[in-house]
């Protein structure tokens, strides 16, 4: 097992930095992987999350404000998204019939079919954790929970 001294050839001042950059550098590989993996099915992993809320809404509606609060990566955007999702007919977007501004969108068949391929490689991306054991992995969520939550 590599350290993250190892990984990036350096020392760190102290514990502070080092775990900072660690979650960082963790962070990217484990999306570099994921990238990988959606990138298969014609899809950026911000596509993917889209999906995956949309799914969890079935056989409802979402607005673009409900999606971008669950979002992962806030800082995305939605309309973008959306629209590229719609291209490729994973979803459909509705004028909100109270708000004529507000947009509707709901997952396709289309969309739900894809999904259930990836669900089946989420044993792939489960593998990246499996070195942790049940309670290392409770204990990771309980710290990232922490760090969130301060």
């Amino acid at each position: 097992m590599k350290t993250i001294e190892q990984e990036l050839h350096t020392t760190f001042k102290n514990d502070f930095l080092k775990a900072r950059l660690n979650i960082h550098f963790t962070h990217n590989f484990l999306n570099n992987f994921a990238q990988t993996l959606f990138k298969s099915y014609g899809l950026s992993p911000s596509q993917y999350n889209v999906l995956r809320i949309l799914r969890g809404q079935h056989p409802q509606m979402a607005s673009i404000g409900l999606i971008k609060e669950r979002l992962l990566d806030r800082n995305s955007d939605v309309s973008r998204i959306v629209d590229r999702l719609v291209a490729k007919n994973l979803i459909h977007r509705n004028e909100c019939p109270n708000d004529r501004r507000q947009k509707d969108v709901i997952i396709s068949d289309n969309g739900l079919a894809l999904l259930l391929k990836i669900d089946n490689c989420e044993q792939t991306l489960d593998a990246q954790l499996q070195y942790l054991t049940p309670t290392e992995l409770s204990q990771l969520n309980l710290i990232l929970d922490k760090l969130r939550n301060q």
